[in-house]
């Protein structure tokens, strides 16, 4: 009687199991872990040319020199509340930065007529058009440092800046402006534009002037004092996503092209169509009642065809000899544990054949081809033949 012992598995086997997938968990929070250190290092600036930012990309240190000055600065993160905090008397100073576009061009002109100088850090092709139609972007500025050479009061004071930002050029000729820290081809860094209402805007393309890094560089700190604390109120707007004059996203049905709604279409039918085809060549189902009664004879030529696939000559002989040896025994009336050599010498005897050669049919050769394998078998067979007739009565 075979007995079948489970074993529970130890915490040991259960750990080795398991060890690919605890690995890959690991890796992925070190990999999340990462990318959120990254990502908060990359953060961890704060706002840009903000007025409360104290970090290295903020502007609070200009905001705080000129509030020491005199000046009233009001910070606004709104167009509604910039156009409250100008006033109507237009002789308040507008400092503007706005990289992402969120005020549309009537936005900006709006604003225009609110205060009586602009001030805007690196603007984009919309906002020159609105505020100063007469300049052109002009590329990208690297130079290390750039001289005023020009006849603006706080460019004079401030001599020299930081050169690295955007440079611009003043494309209509009869404009009232003035040009200053030229980079040679009639590319200029600041560029300050008189309109016919008084309104002025000033466009500023050396974005380390306004920096809490770079302040103290160079004259830096004198052009940014100079250019926004000409009067006694400065107005400080970053403009939001919440001035964004877009109501609202397109759909998933406007960003579809249109060519993909007729092409599911067509791709359902033809998985239906597969579907019904294939069904009806596989045909139904066959209900057969259970137990399933196999002839012998098939399930031996079904074993003998699978050891030929896979070329196991001696697996089919070994089951070959098993069933001899079996038969041996009871021939020559050995009890069912006899074991292989007393059989061996029982055939022998009643044979008078040689015990090593019967061994080596019985046990020992290994057939290497199949034509030694069908001569062994056949070998089997004629010597089940012989002690049968040995052990006949006359």
């Amino acid at each position: 009687m075979t007995t079948n012992t489970t074993l529970t598995p130890t915490i040991r086997r259960a750990t080795r199991k398991s060890l690919f997938w605890m690995l890959a968990a690991v890796f992925l929070v070190v990999v999340a872990l990462t990318v959120v250190s990254l990502t908060g290092a990359a953060n961890s600036g704060g706002t840009p040319f903000s007025a409360t930012n104290a970090g290295p990309a903020g502007s609070k240190a200009v905001v705080q020199v000129l509030r020491q000055r005199g000046v009233t600065v009001s910070v606004t993160g709104s167009l509604t509340s910039t156009i409250t905090a100008l006033g109507r008397d237009r002789r308040a100073t507008l400092f503007l930065y706005d990289p992402n576009g969120y005020l549309d061009q009537a936005q900006l002109r709006s604003l225009t007529g609110s205060a009586r100088h602009i001030v805007v850090l690196s603007p984009t092709f919309a906002q020159l058009a609105a505020l100063a139609p007469q300049v052109a972007l002009a590329g990208t500025v690297t130079k290390k440092s750039l001289a005023s050479n020009c006849s603006l009061p706080a460019a004079n004071r401030a001599e020299s800046v930081t050169g690295s930002g955007t440079g611009f050029r003043l494309i209509d000729k009869t404009a009232d402006a003035q040009q200053c820290f030229g980079s040679g081809k009639r590319v200029y860094s600041l560029i300050a534009v008189e309109h016919l209402d008084g309104t002025g805007v000033s466009l500023l393309g050396t974005t380390d002037v306004l920096s809490n890094e770079h302040i103290a560089e160079r004259g830096n700190a004198a052009l940014a004092l100079n250019l926004l604390g000409d009067s006694t109120r400065l107005v400080w707007y970053l403009p939001t996503i919440d001035d964004s004059a877009v109501t609202g996203g397109p759909s998933i049905a406007d960003l579809t092209p249109p060519w993909v709604g007729p092409t599911m279409t067509l791709l359902a039918i033809v998985a239906i169509v597969a579907a019904f085809w294939r069904g009806r060549r596989m045909g139904p189902l066959v209900v057969e009642n259970l137990p399933v009664v196999v002839r012998a004879s098939e399930t031996m030529e079904g074993r003998a065809r699978l050891y030929q696939r896979g070329a196991a000559r001696l697996r089919a002989l070994d089951a070959l000899r098993v069933g001899a040896i079996d038969r041996l025994a009871a021939q020559t009336g050995l009890p069912r544990l006899a074991g292989v050599d007393e059989v061996i010498g029982r055939v022998a005897t009643l044979t008078a054949t040689d015990p090593g050669d019967i061994r080596l049919l019985l046990l020992d050769a290994v057939p290497a081809t199949d034509g030694e394998l069908v001569r062994l078998s056949d070998s089997l067979l004629e010597l089940e033949r012989a002690v049968e007739r040995a052990t006949r009565p006359s």
